[in-house]
């Protein structure tokens, strides 16, 4: 990326002045130094450095007990691509905010370092002391959607049998999450088809955040057979051009360009007609 960017107000910001921001008192502009060097991309050395510093920060706490900038810091660091953070991340997971330790699983599902994946296995087994549930209803106990997606992504085959009996939980939302992970498991074609087929069951949902969620869940595992559901979801066009976009990028790995799968044609037909 270039070294200035526009500010929160419009004014140009550099990369020098982000990381100074982030190191001082004021705690509006560390918070937007984190995101913007998340934003940005910028992995130089000395960014990452004072992020991971800023996953330590105390001084930044809410009223209840929420560490907002680390929040910003481990987002910004899974964007950064640098693995040497994963420690960091790993020990963020056991932060007793539990929006810390649901941007770490989310970092580290970025990063892809399958070094991580006995930490999250105890978090998605609750298995980690002093922690605390979200602040809000539900109360889940932890991120276990945010885990179950960095399971599933990184092919942590292990995890199977903590992830199965999370295709019953009571949080829709976690179902879906566990049904996404099985597909990414499971090696058996006509069984990760099943856990597919239920999300696409579940665009039918009456509740349209919930039909937001299984957009993005399918759109993340690529399965070509929910194209035309897809598509006729009753939810945001933009969001239905971001899962087929998935889709396509699927698509695309699979066939060597130039040449154009009979899969991809049909994709693009039905994300041109939303356009």
């Amino acid at each position: 990326m270039s070294d200035e960017a526009e500010s929160q107000n419009g004014e140009s910001l550099t990369v020098e002045q982000a990381i100074a921001n982030l190191q001082c008192e004021d705690l509006g502009l560390r918070m937007y130094a984190a995101w913007w060097l998340g934003r940005f991309r910028v992995d130089k050395p000395q960014a990452i450095d004072v992020l991971m510093l800023a996953l330590d920060d105390e001084d930044d706490r809410t009223e209840v007990g929420g560490y907002p900038l680390r929040r910003n810091a481990a987002r910004a660091l899974g964007k950064l691509g640098d693995r040497r953070v994963v420690p960091s991340l790993l020990r963020a997971l056991t932060c007793s905010d539990f929006y810390v330790r649901e941007a770490a699983a989310q970092a580290l599902e970025l990063l892809g370092d399958p070094s991580c994946f006995p930490d999250l296995i105890d978090l998605l087994n609750d298995r980690v002391p002093g922690t605390l549930p979200a602040p809000e209803p539900p109360q889940l106990a932890q991120p276990f959607d945010a885990i179950l997606e960095a399971l599933g992504t990184l092919g942590a085959t292990e995890a199977i049998a903590c992830v199965t009996p999370f295709l019953e939980h009571p949080v829709p939302r976690i179902q879906y999450a566990a049904a996404r992970a099985m597909y990414q498991l499971t090696s058996e074609p006509k069984a990760a088809s099943g856990y597919a087929d239920r999300l696409v069951s579940a665009l039918g949902n009456r509740d349209l955040q919930l039909r937001r969620t299984v957009l993005a869940d399918l759109g993340a595992i690529g399965y070509l057979p929910a194209a035309e559901p897809i598509a006729q979801a009753l939810a945001e066009n933009s969001l239905k051009l971001i899962a087929l976009n998935g889709l396509l990028e699927n698509q695309l790995q699979q066939t060597p360009l130039p040449a154009l799968s009979d899969g991809a044609v049909m994709v693009m037909t039905l994300m041109d007609a939303l356009l």
